[in-house]
């Protein structure tokens, strides 16, 4: 009589285990949208998920930063530097005085300290990527000018 009580609840165990395995595999995403970015700093909708925050054991932050096609940061700056690692899409990088850069999913950008840069997607293509970003004393980043039309259409061509 056991056996044919525990044998069903078997299969219904798998069955479960199997389907809600199969539900949270179904999607691409790494990690969820997020937050919008303030618009003083973003141009086009960019989304911000908080992973780690700077504590006693790090003098860091890391999150993972969604960028909607034509979505981008101003000119900015990090005193101790930052990693971008693109999990998702297509986008695209640059340092002042220097062409723009294509980065895909899987690729690694190691930003120097002081560096005025800019990063994002590109015109058609959605970009994910999450940023490790280095704090000297309480600072992390320096805003400076939107990316304008102009010097973004030039990193698209």
């Amino acid at each position: 009589m056991n056996r044919l009580f525990v044998i069903p609840m078997m299969a219904i165990s798998l069955f479960a285990c199997k389907t809600k395995t199969d539900h949270i595999m179904s999607t691409s995403e790494i990690f969820p949208k997020g937050e919008p970015l303030p618009k003083e700093w973003f141009t086009g909708d960019a989304f911000l998920t908080p992973l780690v925050a700077k504590d006693k054991n790090n003098d860091f932050s890391a999150g993972s930063v969604t960028f909607a096609p034509g979505a981008r940061t101003n000119w900015h700056t990090h005193p101790k530097g930052q990693v971008l690692l693109v999990i998702e899409g297509n986008g695209l990088y640059q340092e002042k005085g220097k062409p723009a850069q294509a980065i895909k999913k899987g690729d690694v950008v190691n930003i120097p300290e002081n560096v005025e840069h800019w990063h994002g997607a590109t015109a058609d293509n959605k970009m994910v990527h999450v940023a490790i970003t280095n704090f000297k004393e309480d600072i992390q980043v320096t805003w400076l000018n939107p990316v304008t039309d102009e010097e973004f259409s030039l990193a698209n061509k």
